[in-house]
């Protein structure tokens, strides 16, 4: 039978963003599958070089529209680090609950957007925005923006929190809990999610390794690893919690993971909340200048919702001489030849809706 070559993208509703894919097929049998990117460049990093330290957040936060918090987080986290400040003891916690909720909301997106990928699951899409609006809406209140938010500062945050914010977190935690445990029954009693998730896209130990995937991905291969247990920052290393791990590396199983860790982070949030001590969270004033001494170079990572965030920074006195992102889902992105030979060309959508990739940040 003679190969056929199939365009796909770069605009089509099953490539999760402006990705294009060359794709290979003999019948319906995926033979090859050659992603295309770059087609949301705009030169971030070297944009980043020439504005003043805390000018980048905007930048930073449209890396990743769906979790904004993530990459202003580990942005600032980067700069404090490289400038000698500490960050305030409430403001470790409250940034802990923050990003934890963003984990959450950013889960709630993908899985909402991924079963409408896989079986038209409309109930449970419904369901998945219902409750990120929830987030959505405390995130808003925290920080005074809906979708992007701006709100770090060195060494704290731009303003306090409300005063019922504890009150209304702990709401929320039960609130979500009751929710996701109805998530389950629906998926797993759907045929056609079974027949489309289940054996599709495996991506097994070793492979998962050697092309150097993270988050989610890697942890349903089988790696049990996680930043924030590794290479634990704030007051993760204070805090109780499991790495979800599974084994058969499908994408049932990364599906699987996401929903564990959302369970996972509703725990670390009620653990942070307990643990917060009274006072100011209040950083920095937004300064134009950086310190007289200064480290040679600052290497920091954070675990975001899609993997393993890197951020490598050269400082100078007012800006970055030099920063370099390390982004997770670029990586993961990798894998898609490999999870799609010799899957129908059917699957392709469902094995790309499961690596939850974001081109914003991919292509920078």
């Amino acid at each position: 039978m003679a190969i056929m070559r199939i365009n796909v993208g770069p605009i089509h509703p099953g490539t999760h963003g402006v990705l294009k894919l060359v794709v290979d097929v003999e019948g319906d049998t995926i033979k090859r599958v050659e992603p295309h990117i770059g087609f949301l460049h705009r030169g971030v990093e070297k944009l980043m070089e020439t504005r003043m330290y805390m000018q980048n957040q905007s930048y930073t936060e449209k890396l990743d529209y769906i979790a904004p918090l993530s990459w202003d987080d580990l942005y600032v986290n980067s700069v404090e680090k490289a400038l000698g400040v500490p960050v305030k003891e409430p403001a470790q916690y409250e940034r802990v609950i923050l990003l934890e909720f963003q984990r959450i909301a950013s889960h709630l997106l993908w899985l909402g957007t991924f079963v409408n990928d896989v079986g038209q699951l409309f109930t449970v899409f419904m369901w998945c925005f219902r409750d990120r609006a929830k987030i959505m809406k405390l995130l808003e209140d925290v920080s005074g923006g809906r979708m992007f938010y701006v709100n770090l500062r060195l060494g704290g945050f731009n303003k306090n929190p409300p005063a019922d914010f504890k009150e209304r977190s702990y709401a929320l935690c039960d609130y979500l809990e009751e929710k996701l445990m109805a998530y389950p029954d629906v998926l797993d009693s759907s045929s056609i999610f079974m027949e489309r998730t289940k054996g599709i896209g495996v991506l097994s130990k070793d492979d998962a390794i050697n092309y150097g995937v993270s988050g989610p991905v890697l942890r349903a291969s089988g790696v049990e690893e996680d930043v924030r247990k590794s290479h634990p920052y704030y007051v993760y290393d204070k805090i109780k919690f499991k790495v979800p791990c599974t084994y058969n590396g499908d994408t049932y199983d990364r599906y699987e993971i996401r929903y564990e860790e959302m369970l996972e982070s509703i725990s670390i949030i009620r653990q942070a909340l307990d643990a917060m001590p009274e006072g100011p969270t209040v950083g920095m004033p937004i300064r134009l200048i950086g310190p007289q001494a200064k480290p040679e170079h600052v290497i920091m990572q954070e675990e975001l919702p899609r993997g393993e965030g890197i951020i490598y920074l050269v400082p100078d006195k007012q800006r970055p001489y030099r920063i370099s992102l390390r982004s997770p889902a670029f990586i993961n992105l990798s894998v898609l030849p490999k999870l799609s030979e010799g899957m129908k060309f059917a699957d392709l959508f469902s094995i790309v809706g499961s690596l939850d990739v974001i081109f914003a940040e991919i292509d920078r």
